[in-house]
């Protein structure tokens, strides 16, 4: 039996909340588990396994009538909690149930918990205190990628590549200048990096321009990435006119954001990809929303690229040892508490006996 690579007793992100209306819902697979989400009413969220136990048609091909999911094969009518409830003029009372899944609508997302319902506690969805402020505008949006998770965490826990993939918006070589510090702090990760007295590049010259402030200016910038399980990653990122304090300048002497990285695997080897970034000034200009959206949608394709051509390699390569430098620190240790968290599930399931315990190896 193959090893896991990714915990599941836990909360990933699995939708954003538009994309379930109440007609149709949604087949999307977390973690290896096929998923089907569904509104049985407007305010309301349901998560059941995407399989009808008739003829083992996709649930999520159908459409909802009456807060019931329709099978569109033969109309065989699934509940919230996975059972079947009623067929054409048949009687199906004995069917088996099917696999329901804890799920909450919170910030603008669904969350799921893939692993044993009975331990989701919706109070670990992590607070995501830009959400619920007005003072806080955010814009985003999803890609699917060819490649294993925990090479999206690497990539978003050391920024330098910034300088060659990204060098006509994000990137300058004062990246790769500027030393790397990492700390870890229980489970959560933190690479961090300053940049003195330089120019701005292209994206932050823009973002200065539309805080009404010079664009052409000296500036402090700095970079910290906020690793936390599963594998979510928040980035304090900005610049500020320079000797006002960097990070801990006055709001109106920069510009600054969060990047949001929700990244939830699929499979072993393919994951969904939660972007986008919160700013915290001239939130209500939708304009400014948009093109920061349309800019950095723009700056995460050059990423999919890249990992999807690494997952290649590496698929291709498996004997080969990768070699790790200072600059990885982040992501090591990003790995290392996950690793952490599957043993400890592992554990849990020796213990009641499911199944046998394996090392993990990263």
């Amino acid at each position: 039996m193959s090893q896991p690579t990714f915990p599941k007793n836990t909360w990933y992100v699995a939708a954003m909340s538009d994309e379930i209306g109440t007609e149709k819902p949604l087949g999307r697979k977390i973690c290896g588990e096929s998923i089907a989400f569904y509104r049985p009413s407007a305010n309301e969220i349901a998560a059941v396994r995407d399989f009808c136990p008739h003829r083992g048609a996709a649930m999520s091909l159908g459409y909802v009538e009456d807060g019931l999911l329709v099978c569109g094969y033969h109309g065989l009518k699934m509940g919230a909690d996975g059972e079947t409830k009623e067929m054409p003029l048949q009687r199906v009372q004995g069917f088996p149930c099917m696999k329901s899944f804890a799920v909450e609508e919170r910030y603008g997302f669904i969350w799921v918990w893939p692993g044993d319902q009975d331990l989701a506690d919706s109070s670990l969805i992590p607070v995501q205190e830009w959400a619920v402020s007005d003072d806080w505008a955010y814009g985003g949006g999803l890609y699917h990628i060819h490649c294993d998770y925990r090479l999206m965490i690497d990539n978003l826990m050391d920024l330098t590549h910034e300088t060659y993939v990204h060098a006509s918006s994000i990137g300058q070589k004062e990246i790769d200048e500027s030393p790397v510090d990492t700390s870890v702090n229980g489970d959560e990760v933190i690479t961090s990096r300053t940049m003195e007295n330089i120019t701005a590049p292209p994206f932050w010259q823009a973002a200065l321009e539309a805080n009404g402030l010079p664009k052409d200016a000296s500036v402090d910038r700095w970079q910290r990435c906020r690793f936390t399980p599963p594998s979510h990653v928040m980035i304090d990122v900005g610049v500020a006119l320079e000797g006002n304090g960097g990070f801990d300048a006055p709001k109106a002497k920069k510009a600054s954001s969060i990047v949001v990285d929700f990244i939830t695997p699929e499979t072993e080897d393919t994951m969904w990809y939660f972007w986008g970034m919160a700013r915290n000034f001239k939130a209500d200009d939708q304009a400014l929303t948009d093109s920061i959206r349309e800019g950095q949608g723009g700056i995460f394709q050059e990423d999919l690229d890249v990992l999807e051509r690494q997952q290649a390699n590496l698929k291709a390569f498996p004997d080969y040892d990768l070699l790790k430098l200072n600059i990885d620190a982040g992501g090591v240790q990003s790995r290392r508490v996950i690793e952490r968290i599957i043993k400890a599930e592992n554990a849990s399931k020796i213990a009641s006996n499911e199944v046998p315990l394996q090392t993990i190896s990263f």
